[in-house]
């Protein structure tokens, strides 16, 4: 036998129905696995069955779903992320053919448990899928009502054929439900494995609106709803644009009132105190430079005094008598003019 795509809708799925009833007396509701977008892609509308429409049919049905749990032997059909954000997930490998051992057994109870602990005061199900939704489904219902609940077997039995709209077809789930010891529930309120929450928000799974009939569209509904050359949106032709009243500025103006008080300038620092400067101010409002440690280059001189020639320019004395290095030229010139003579 040929191993199985992954890509490959299961054997017999569309022969079974996507979604059964609330199980009477329970919180367990029954379908078949939801099929991701990629695979809904190789089905015809009509046979179609994804987490949208699992959400779609418990609206029609009134209910809300609040955990899903996956007894799938593989993660190809679908993903946590592709649930609502409002639905809780769990997933249990349970092989397929075969009796569950007694920890599958185990798991599926504290799953179960743990979710009616926490959601006392609502009536969100519980929703369970194999492949088909039928026979690892209804054995794990089943056992849970049988065990738990203390259903007698044929009557367990009965109530998920009926409410699943499918019998159970495995003899061997039959004949451990029927005949077969009942499991122990000891550590069933203990917890097992977080609930995984879904990541899609709820908006994502409504479908589109539906396109507009074409003898209700006119040409407005061709144009963008805004001008790329505009901000906001613009205004219908039934709309007129009355202009706001603003005043005039282009009249003549009154001079600026400065007959009140000023506010005090900004950044003014305060005068130094007195004494902190050897200079005496030049002018009432005058706060001289503090003494400056290098030699100044030109004499401060006030307009209209007689010129004085600074002293970097005066000729200096040296301490020896002589005169400055000019004269001192002078002077032997002199000397040597007389002594040629």
């Amino acid at each position: 036998m040929a191993p199985k795509k992954k890509s490959a809708i299961p054997d017999r799925w569309t022969d079974y129905k996507a979604l059964g009833k609330r199980i009477p007396g329970t919180r367990f509701i029954a379908f078949k696995v939801p099929l991701k977008q990629s695979l809904q892609k190789l089905l015809p509308p009509s046979k179609a069955f994804g987490p949208l429409d699992l959400m779609q049919l418990m609206e029609k049905e009134k209910q809300e779903l609040g955990l899903i749990i996956d007894l799938t032997f593989t993660t190809r059909y679908y993903q946590p992320e592709d649930l609502p954000d409002t639905v809780y997930y769990v997933k249990i490998f349970t092989a397929g053919h075969e009796v569950p051992n007694d920890k599958t057994i185990l798991c599926f109870k504290k799953a179960v448990r743990a979710f009616l602990r926490d959601n006392q005061s609502n009536d969100k199900l519980i929703g369970v899928h194999c492949t088909h939704g039928l026979n690892r489904t209804g054995y794990l219902v089943c056992r849970y009502l049988i065990d738990v609940d203390g259903l007698e077997p044929g009557d367990a039995i009965n109530l998920f054929n009926a409410s699943r709209g499918h019998c159970i077809e495995r003899l061997n789930y039959l004949d451990d439900l029927r005949s077969g010891p009942r499991r122990s529930n000891e550590g069933m309120e203990q917890p097992d494995q977080e609930p995984v929450r879904g990541y899609a928000k709820w908006n994502q799974f409504e479908p589109p609106p539906p396109p507009c009939p074409p003898h209700q569209r006119d040409s407005s509904s061709r144009q963008p709803p805004h001008s790329i050359h505009a901000w906001g949106p613009q205004l219908s032709s039934s709309q007129s644009f009355h202009p706001r009243a603003m005043p005039n500025h282009t009249g003549p103006r009154a001079p600026p009132n400065h007959t009140g008080p000023r506010a005090p300038p900004r950044h003014t620092l305060p005068p130094p105190p007195q004494g902190m400067w050897p200079c005496r101010p030049l002018y009432p409002d005058h706060h001289p430079f503090p003494p400056c440690p290098y030699p100044e280059s030109l004499p401060r001189y006030r307009f209209g005094e007689a010129w004085q020639e600074p002293a970097a320019f005066r000729s200096e004395v040296r301490e020896d008598g002589e005169h400055s290095h000019r004269k001192r030229r002078v002077r032997s010139r002199r000397k040597a003019h007389r002594d040629r003579k």
